[in-house]
C-alpha cells in the first residue's frame, strides 16, 4: 500500500481504538465500585434482565472494538479512493465507534455503586444520547479526513452516446462486473453493530429489527451485473434471487452516463420513478437501457461504457435473426 492508503487505514481504525481505550480506562478507574455481577441486558423499561461478570464486560468490549476496527481497516484498504463517497464510508466508522463506545460506558456507569446488578436501570434515553455522540464523532471524523490528500473523484462519463462493440460474425462475448456499494456495506455493518449492542444491553427482542435489516442490506450491497445472450441481468452476488433481467428483445438502446441518485431516482436501492426504474447504489457512472416500451432501467456499475456497447451489439444481432 502507498503512504496515503496506510494513513487512511490508520484514520479508519483510530476511533475504535480510542473508544476501547476510554472504556477500559473507565473500567479500571471504577472497578472497585462495580458489583461482582454486572447488569448487561435491560428490558424496554430500563430494568436489568441479564447479567455477566466483570471479565465478560472486558472481553466483549475488546472483541467488539477489534472486530469493528478490522472491518473498517479492510474497507479503507480496498476502497476506490477515486469514487465519490469514499470519505463518507470511512467517516461512518466514527459514528459507529461513538455509539458503541458510549453505550458500553453508559452500561458501566449504570452499575456504579450498585450492591448487585439486579438493582441497576438503564433508561432508553441513553440510546438517544449515544446517537448524539455518534453524530459528533462523525463530524470529527469528517474533519480529520479533510487532512488526508485523497485523489479527486473520477470525472463522470459522457452524456450517453450510443456505442457498439465490434464482434466478428459468429463471435460470442459476455461482460460481467460486481458493483459493490461501500456505503450500503457500512450501513449494513452499522446496523449489525447496533443490533449487537442492543442484544448485549436489552436482549434479542429489541435487536431483531436492526439485525435483520443489516443482514438484508449486506446481502444486497454488492450486485452482480452481466451482459450476455440473455440480455442485461442484475442480482445479488451471493444469491440467485431477487433478480432483474432485461432480455435482448426488450432493448431499444443502451448508453453509459452519469446518474444522480437523489435528484433522478429519489434515493438508493431499487428505485421506481415515472418513466424509469433502476438499481441505484450510488451517484455516478451507470448503464442506462431504454426499453422498447419507452421506459428506462439503470444500474450503477463501473465500466458501463463497455457493457452498453456490447448490449447494443447483441440486441441488434438478436433483432435480425
Amino acid at each position: 500500500m502507498n503512504p496515503v492508503r496506510y494513513r487512511l487505514v490508520a484514520v479508519a481504525v483510530l476511533p475504535f481504538l480510542l473508544a476501547l481505550a476510554v472504556d477500559l480506562l473507565l473500567f479500571a478507574a471504577l472497578r472497585d465500585r462495580l458489583p461482582t455481577r454486572l447488569a448487561t441486558h435491560f428490558d424496554g423499561g430500563g430494568t436489568a434482565d441479564g447479567y455477566a461478570d466483570r471479565g465478560s464486560y472486558v472481553t466483549v468490549n475488546i472483541g467488539l472494538a477489534v472486530g469493528l476496527a478490522a472491518v473498517w481497516a479492510v474497507i479503507a484498504a480496498t476502497a476506490d479512493l477515486a469514487v465519490r463517497g469514499a470519505r463518507w464510508v470511512i467517516g461512518a466508522g466514527y459514528a459507529v465507534a461513538g455509539l458503541t463506545g458510549y453505550v458500553m460506558a453508559a452500561a458501566l456507569y449504570a452499575n456504579l455503586d450498585a450492591a448487585d446488578g439486579s438493582d441497576v436501570r438503564l433508561p432508553l434515553w441513553q440510546l438517544a444520547a449515544g446517537l448524539a455522540v455518534a453524530a459528533l464523532a462523525a463530524g470529527a471524523g469528517a474533519l480529520l479526513l479533510r487532512l488526508l490528500d485523497l485523489p479527486s473523484a473520477v470525472p463522470p462519463p459522457g452524456p450517453g452516446t450510443v456505442e457498439r462493440l465490434d464482434l466478428a460474425e459468429g463471435e460470442v462475448a459476455g461482460w460481467a462486473r460486481r458493483a459493490p456499494s461501500r456505503t450500503l456495506c457500512a450501513v449494513g455493518v452499522a446496523l449489525l453493530v447496533v443490533g449487537g449492542v442492543l442484544t448485549y444491553v436489552y436482549g434479542w427482542g429489541r435487536a431483531a429489527a436492526p439485525l435483520a435489516c443489516g443482514l438484508l442490506i449486506l446481502v444486497c450491497s454488492c450486485p452482480y451485473v452481466t451482459v450476455d445472450r440473455h440480455g442485461l441481468t442484475a442480482r445479488p452476488t451471493v444469491l440467485p434471487w431477487p433478480r432483474v433481467r432485461i432480455p435482448l428483445a426488450d432493448v431499444d438502446r443502451a448508453v453509459s452516463r452519469e446518474v444522480k441518485a437523489l435528484s433522478e431516482y429519489g434515493g438508493w436501492g431499487y428505485r421506481v420513478r415515472p418513466g424509469r426504474s433502476g438499481l441505484i447504489l450510488r451517484s455516478g457512472e451507470a448503464i442506462v437501457v431504454r426499453r422498447t416500451g419507452g421506459r428506462e432501467f439503470a444500474v450503477t456499475v463501473a465500466d458501463s461504457a463497455t457493457a452498453a456497447a456490447l448490449l447494443n451489439t447483441l440486441a441488434e444481432r438478436a433483432a435480425v435473426r
